[in-house]
């Protein structure tokens, strides 16, 4: 079990905040001189190249409370490990709300996961914050209000891939493999979106994997067999990596979209082998630390120098660290917007009122905006290639709401 505990700073380079003390909320996790913030990460277990994530908001919060917290309250972050289990998610979240006594969960990991306790954090009325999920239901404030998601819908994902699959080829034949929960499913609804009746010319073969498989190599095989000119994979990390090795040395050459949980440099490309991966396509929405492109850009110099303070050690080119930074970023935004009122009512209200947020991180053209009635915190992509090296952004910035 991994536990982190915020205490430390960031980069000079960072903004400065402006400090104001306000009476002690009378809220469990939040005093006077404190705000307590629970999280779940699966730093062990098969999808462990996520902890990347966590790791990155444990050094973010470290930076804040060098610079005085938010109206005069240091942030104590508790991550614990869930190994990417479900029950060991709710048992790991049962500690943090009722024994911990966190005021909120922020950036859990995971759709089974989280799935796992989605019930239980809006009975108890416990804000689920940024969920770093992209399934479709983390936006139901209908029927569960107090969870709202951070990543882009992976419905409207595979929406964004299916269309650009037509314009590409027509006559496309489809091949799927995709992970057995509601992450991996929520693509297949997304290409029926779009595929519609001609659902059957289209699709020739799916096949799926259970995180307890050791690998997904026979499935890609099999895919293969059945004649398929264009691939997509929705899996994490350890079999996305799994999968682009396949792919390459069993000689297959399809369109090949990937599932962008799963393009980080570091944590998949490197291990599958760059090379490997030459042509595949994902949709993007934050800024890659090894593009060129970005050399100059001031968010991304910035980035650059948290990370060389607060996470020395660490490979810039995993992009999950981005995605660590830029959420965090959200959260701090939305603390400050609380005014000193941080009430989870209150906290809750802020998340669904963000209006027009800049990320440093982010892709240009992507803006955060949430309301009331519209939890989907990022719902912007841009279609990118691997070309060895980076991603090559291509197309406009593509931007949608699930139906």
């Amino acid at each position: 079990m991994i536990t982190r505990r915020s205490t430390l700073a960031a980069a000079a380079a960072l903004p400065a905040l402006a400090i104001s003390r306000t009476h002690a909320a009378e809220t469990p996790g939040v005093t006077a001189t404190e705000i307590k913030i629970g999280n779940t990460m699966p730093y062990g277990g098969p999808a462990s190249a996520y902890g990347s994530i966590g790791k990155a908001d444990a050094a973010f919060f470290q930076w804040l409370n060098e610079q005085g917290g938010v109206a005069g309250r240091r942030i104590n972050f508790i991550s614990l490990d869930d190994g990417y289990s479900p029950p060991r998610t709710v048992e790991q979240t049962r500690r943090l709300v009722e024994d911990e006594k966190v005021a909120f969960m922020f950036d859990a990991l995971g759709t089974p996961t989280n799935s796992a306790v989605h019930r239980y954090l809006n009975q108890k009325k416990v804000p689920q914050l940024f969920v770093n999920t992209g399934a479709d239901k983390w936006a139901d404030p209908q029927h569960f209000p107090w969870t709202i998601g951070f990543l882009p819908s992976y419905r409207i994902e595979a929406q964004i891939y299916a269309k650009h699959m037509l314009k590409e080829n027509p006559g496309a034949k489809l091949a799927v493999l995709y992970q057995n929960d509601d992450f991996g499913k929520d693509y297949v609804t997304g290409l029926r979106d779009v595929l519609g009746k001609n659902w059957d010319k289209h699709v020739v073969r799916i096949a799926t994997y259970e995180v307890t498989d050791p690998t997904v190599d026979s499935q890609i095989t099999d895919l293969r067999t059945s004649g398929a000119d264009a691939l997509l994979v929705a899996a994490v990390p350890k079999f996305a990596a799994q999968a682009i090795r396949k792919v390459h040395d069993i000689g297959w050459k399809p369109m090949f979209f990937m599932t962008n949980v799963s393009i980080s440099v570091g944590s998949v490309l490197q291990p599958a082998g760059p090379e490997k991966a030459v042509g595949m396509i994902s949709g993007l929405f934050c800024k890659d630390a090894v593009d060129p492109a970005w050399e100059s850009d001031p968010g991304m110099k910035q980035y650059r120098a948290f990370m060389g303070k607060y996470l020395p050690s660490a490979d810039i080119s995993d992009g999950l660290y981005v995605w660590g930074y830029s959420v965090t970023y959200i959260l701090w935004k939305v603390l400050e917007q609380c005014g000193g009122d941080f009430s989870r009512e209150s906290i809750m209200k802020q998340a669904t009122n963000i209006r027009n947020l800049e990320v440093p991180m982010l892709l240009p053209g992507i803006i955060v905006n949430t309301s009331p009635t519209d939890y989907h915190t990022i719902r912007a992509l841009q279609l990118a290639r691997w070309d060895g090296k980076s991603w090559g952004r291509f197309g406009d910035v593509i931007e949608g709401v699930a139906t």
